[in-house]
Order: structure tokens, then C-alpha cells, then sequence
């Protein structure tokens, strides 16, 4: 976030209020997660918002309190 949004911001704009900066921090955001693509190890080109969609059902698989419940009713 330094270097690809902290550095430029501030050598393009002025900000006069930390409301102001705030707006285009979450614009960023917005963008980094839903708009841009990524070439990060579980990516795949895809943005991290359509890959964190793509992988809920294996990380509620994995959650340990599923996994308990499901071994506490199969020994019940």
C-alpha cells in the first residue's frame, strides 16, 4: 500500500483533511480487491475478491470447529 498508493497520492494531490484522504484510500481499496488482477501465488490472474468467492467452501471445509462437529455426531 506504500508504494502503490501512499507514494503516488501524495505526490499528486494535497490533502487538506484526513477525510479526504480517506476517500480515495477506500477507492483504492475497492480497486486493488475487485477491479485489478493479480499474479499472487493463489490467484491465477484473478482479482483477490473473485478468488477469496472462489475458495469459501474450501476454507469452511477446513475451520476446525466444522470438523469437530462433524467428528463429534459421526461418534455420537
Amino acid at each position: 500500500m506504500q508504494n502503490e498508493f501512499y507514494a503516488n497520492a501524495f505526490r499528486r494531490k494535497l490533502y487538506h483533511s484526513i477525510e479526504q484522504l480517506q476517500v480515495d484510500v477506500d477507492d483504492w481499496i475497492y480497486h486493488y480487491n475487485h477491479d485489478r488482477t493479480h499474479s499472487g501465488k493463489h490467484c491465477f490472474g484473478k482479482t483477490p475478491m473473485q478468488t477469496w468467492i472462489d475458495s469459501i467452501l474450501l476454507a469452511l471445509a477446513k475451520q476446525l470447529d466444522q470438523t469437530q462437529a462433524t467428528s463429534d455426531s459421526v461418534s455420537s
